[in-house]
Formats: C-alpha cells, sequence, structure tokens
C-alpha cells in the first residue's frame, strides 16, 4: 500500500536524507564528566512539570552507547545525522571555562559519523540553555546574545572541519512561546513581554553568529530550524479567516518576515505597541543575514476557529498520539505559501514524523501508521519540489523513541524502539520501509547502497 518504489524516483541524485535527534532528548549522562546543569535538568524538577515525573539523567543513554547508535544510523542507508551539541556538556556555565571531556564526546560522534560516510547536520541550540545564563536572566537579556555567539564561534573553532551544516537554534518560537509565555516548557516563565524579547534575543543571536562564524571561516552551510505548521480558517466566516491570520502573524510571520524581510509584521507591530520588544539600531539588518538554507520542522494543520479551539478528533480528522491532526498535504500547501511570500535558500524538511501507541510484539514493532505518515508527507515533498520550491533534504524525527519533553516518556516518535528498562533498541517497521525508500532512491540513480 505504502509502496517506495514510485517514491523514490520522485527526488534527484543530490537530495539528502536523514535522521534526526537533540541532546536532550538521548544523550543521559546529565551530571557526568564535567556537564553543567541545563534549563530542562532543573525544570524536570519542578512538581508537575513532565507528565510522567521523569527526567533526561539517563534518557537513552546515548553517551555511553554512541558507537552502537551510529551503527543504527549507518544500516538505515541515509546520508546525514541531525543532532545538537549540549550547551553546557561543552561549556558548564555558559560562559568562562570550557569542558574537555564534553567536546572530546562530540569530536567521537563527529569521527564516527566520517567513518561511517555520513554528513553531520549540527544544531547548536535545541532547548538545552545553560541554567547558569537563565539564573542571569536568559534569553530575555541581551548579554545572552553575545554568550551564544561565543559558543557558536568555539563549537566552529573545536569542530567546524568535521560539519557539513549548522543549525544556530532550533524552533525559536516553541522557547519563547512554550517557554516564556505558557510556561509549560524549560524554563517556566509565563509573561508574554518577556517572551517577546526572548523571540528578539533568539533571532539576533542567529544572525550574530552566523555573521561571525563566517568571519572565523566557516566553511559549513548556516542557517535555523523553525517550526511552522500550516495556518488555515476553520470556515469561510470572516471572523474565523480574521482568526487564522492572526494566528499566523503571531506563529509563522514574526519569525520569518524578521528572517526574510528584516522586519516584523507591521500588523503586529501595530498591535503590541508598548509591548514592542527593545530593539536597538541595525538589529533587523543582522537578523535578515542571508542564510545558506532554512529548516522546517513539520507535524500538522493547525485549524483555527473564532469560537474557540479546533479539535480535529472531534471532527472526524486522523490524529496522532499527541493529538495532533495527520494531514500531509498540509506540509505541500505551507511551503508552497513560504516559497511565494519569500525568496527562500534550500529548504530541509530538519523533522518530520509521528507519535504512535507502539506495542512491541514477538520482537518486531509493526507501526503502519507511521509508515503511513511518512510516505504521506514525503509525497508532499515531492509535490512541493514539483512545484518549484527548493527542496533539498528530508529528515525523520526521530531516529528513536526518546525523551519527549514535557510528555515524558509516554509518546514515541522514534523509527527504533527503545526499550526504557534495558535500553535495548528494535528498528522499527518503519526503519525497514525508509531504508527501502532509500536502497529505491540509490537503484533510481545508479549509486551503491550504504
Amino acid at each position: 500500500m505504502h509502496d517506495p518504489r514510485s517514491l523514490a524516483r520522485r527526488f534527484p541524485a543530490d537530495f539528502t536524507w536523514g535522521v534526526a535527534t537533540s541532546a536532550f532528548q538521548i544523550e543521559g549522562a546529565a551530571f557526568e564528566d564535567g556537564k553543567g546543569e541545563s534549563i530542562w535538568d532543573r525544570f524536570c524538577r519542578q512538581p508537575g512539570a513532565i507528565a510522567d515525573a521523569s527526567n533526561g539523567d539517563v534518557a537513552c543513554d546515548h553517551v555511553h552507547r554512541l558507537d552502537e547508535d551510529l551503527d543504527l544510523i549507518a544500516a538505515l542507508g541515509v546520508d546525514c545525522y541531525r543532532f545538537s551539541v549540549s550547551w553546557p556538556r561543552v561549556q558548564p556555565l555558559g560562559s568562562g571555562a570550557w569542558n574537555e571531556a564534553g567536546f572530546a564526546f562530540y569530536e567521537r560522534l563527529l569521527q564516527g559519523l566520517r567513518q561511517r560516510g555520513l554528513k553531520a547536520y549540527l544544531t547548536l541550540n535545541h532547548w538545552d540553555l545553560p541554567q547558569a545564563l537563565q539564573d542571569a536572566g536568559g534569553w530575555a537579556q541581551r548579554d545572552t546574545v553575545q554568550r551564544f555567539v561565543d559558543y557558536a564561534r568555539e563549537v566552529n573553532r573545536r569542530l567546524g572541519a568535521g560539519v557539513e551544516a549548522f543549525t544556530t537554534h532550533n524552533e525559536p518560537w516553541v522557547i519563547a512561546v512554550l517557554g516564556h509565555e505558557q510556561g509549560n516548557f524549560a524554563p517556566g516563565i509565563r509573561d508574554r513581554r518577556v517572551m517577546l524579547q526572548v523571540a528578539h534575543h533568539l533571532l539576533l543571536s542567529h544572525g550574530l553568529a552566523m555573521r561571525a562564524l563566517r568571519a572565523d571561516g566557516c566553511r559549513a552551510r548556516l542557517g535555523i530550524v523553525l517550526n511552522l505548521a500550516h495556518i488555515v480558517p476553520a470556515t469561510a466566516m470572516p471572523a474565523d479567516e480574521a482568526a487564522a491570520r492572526h494566528a499566523d502573524t503571531a506563529g509563522r510571520r514574526w519569525y520569518t518576515d524578521p528572517l526574510f524581510k528584516g522586519e516584523y509584521p507591521a500588523e503586529a507591530v501595530a498591535e503590541l505597541g508598548a509591548d514592542m520588544p527593545r530593539i536597538e539600531p541595525g538589529d533587523m539588518d543582522i537578523i535578515a543575514t542571508p542564510m545558506d538554507y532554512v529548516g522546517v520542522n513539520y507535524y500538522m494543520r493547525v485549524v483555527i476557529s473564532a469560537s474557540g479551539p479546533w479539535d480535529p478528533a472531534e471532527h472526524g480528522r486522523p490524529v496522532s498520539a499527541m493529538g495532533w491532526e495527520i494531514y500531509p498535504k498540509g506540509l505541500d500547501e505551507l511551503l508552497r505559501l513560504l516559497h511565494r511570500d519569500y525568496r527562500l535558500p534550500p529548504v530541509y524538511i530538519t523533522e518530520n514524523g509521528g507519535a504512535f501507541p507502539d506495542a512491541p510484539g514477538n520482537g518486531r514493532v509493526d507501526d503502519q501508521d507511521r509508515i503511513a505518515y511518512l510516505h504521506g508527507h514525503i509525497a508532499a515533498v515531492a509535490d512541493a519540489r514539483d512545484a518549484g520550491v527548493p527542496m533539498a533534504g528530508y529528515m525523520v524525527w526521530s531516529l528513536m523513541d526518546n525523551f519527549e519533553w514535557s510528555s515524558g516518556y509516554a509518546k514515541r516518535f522514534g523509527i527504533v524502539h527503545v526499550d526504557y528498562a534495558t535500553l535495548a533498541r528494535t528498528p522499527k517497521a518503519s526503519a525497514h520501509w525508509y531504508s527501502s525508500l532509500l536502497r529505491e532512491w540509490r537503484t533510481t540513480h545508479g549509486a551503491a547502497s550504504v
């Protein structure tokens, strides 16, 4: 039903295929070898913060199982691995001394990727800010912008020769809104004005870091990763359409307009008035520094109703275990919208996947729902590419089941199953399906399978 053969033929020989993870979600070794405390280490210890009262102390124990996990990645037949560096693992306080043991781990990781013929897509900030910086005000303080630039430069100095592409920040909307307005992600702050300032500083640090890395002679490609949903009105009623436009401005354009146009949306600026973040002269030009690529993380369409929350399940729509609507066409629609609104650099889908209630049986996990999800969304990428969107790659979220932030370990996104009691890894049916897609793609282009 989800035959990968015809799908594989729709992608060119230079398309990039990968899998993705993040440091806090898989690494474990939270307080070993000189690693400092992150805001997520602290947040997990707040009563009620995590659904199952878990934490990232062990997670998938990736630090101690590095070679096993790299072998898993290589066996899939992908071209690249997207991962993040834990800032407090390499600089425990977010300023000052560097942790040699932390850098040694990532050097081993990069060496392992090279030995297996895999390219490294390195994310500098996937949410785990050093707690010491948060204690000094975190992303709400402009000083943290410079601390991030210093960190980015040191990572490039030590590791950059082995990196294909750097991502400055993963999903600044999540850091700002979930972390500083809604407060259900670290650091757990609920303050709209703080959120707005945090968002500005994240974008500013992105631009400054790219400029600094280029000035340092960085050879890797540089970009940012945004979580974007296709936001649509529930009906054609004017109230619903206005509500959807407002949601799209706050959730998408507050980030994409500065990055690609050098300005915040005029309607948002007018609405915010005195609540606008502090913006210094030159900030917007820095934010709009041209990127080598942009990453898009896509999971769902969002339907907006002026009368209140729109629940896809109540309207008969399929949903994942997260309650998110499964609507692959929304990815194609989103990508075409972005291409229409902006002059896009090459686009990578840097995360895409679904959480489903995987149930192992006879040593297998037959996750057909996930296979259908991946097939549908990869086809949507092909549709967008056929329509002229400069699609350059696709990465599955995630390589393996892991710590799903405030949901703890209950939600499984991996194409590799993790038994949290034994930490044993078992490739699911979706992993085998993805591998078969990549084999077909290589055969199509006359390339040897990995």
